[in-house]
């Protein structure tokens, strides 16, 4: 969050100007959303956590200090909250009744089940990783950040960022080598890679 307009509507939004709120919860809720998605992965119910998160903000925005750290500070507060809902969500996996997996009804049920294990196996791996080591691998890799950015969001050097960040691909490589090893013949068949 860097250009002026984005930090102004953040002066805004502390200033109680009607509509500033508004306008800057549309702004970051799909930001949000996809960080609680990917840190939270499946096991949560990432739109809850996201509603969490703007809760927090909606309470504490009057107390952040400077808004061009505004994407930091906001950042932190989902660390925080998807880490409540990850902890609550270990208890509950004991506890009968879970609630069960959402599919898309537009695929023929064998695509369905074969995405189904491909995403299960690829969200378990990233939820294996320590949580600094996928908090790193979610913001630069499924979200495209740069170290730099990265390392602002998180307070830590930028060299801290690299080698979190080799350590999870590393990890995730290692875990997923069952599918690494399947994707060639799957691309030759299909006409090579895609």
């Amino acid at each position: 969050m860097c250009n002026e307009d984005a930090i102004e509507l953040v002066r805004q939004a502390q200033a109680e100007v009607p509509g500033a709120l508004d306008r800057l919860c549309d702004r970051w809720l799909p930001t949000v959303l996809g960080w609680t998605l990917r840190l939270g992965g499946p096991r949560i119910d990432a739109e809850d956590a996201a509603h969490d998160v703007f809760l927090v903000l909606f309470r504490r925005l009057g107390s952040l200090e400077e808004p061009r750290s505004f994407s930091s500070w906001l950042f932190g507060i989902t660390r925080r909250v998807v880490a409540g809902h990850r902890r609550r969500a270990w208890v509950r996996r004991w506890l009968p009744g879970a609630v069960p997996d959402r599919t898309d009804p537009s695929l023929d049920p064998s695509d369905r089940a074969a995405q189904s294990d491909v995403a299960d196996q690829v969200w378990a791996a990233i939820e294996s990783l320590p949580g600094h080591q996928r908090e790193v691998l979610v913001l630069c890799d499924l979200e495209e950040r740069s170290d730099s950015e990265v390392a602002e969001m998180l307070g830590i050097p930028k060299n801290t960022v690299k080698s979190r960040l080799r350590r999870a691909r590393a990890a995730l490589r290692a875990q997923v080598s069952e599918l690494a090893t399947d994707l060639p013949a799957a691309e030759a068949a299909a006409g090579g890679p895609r």
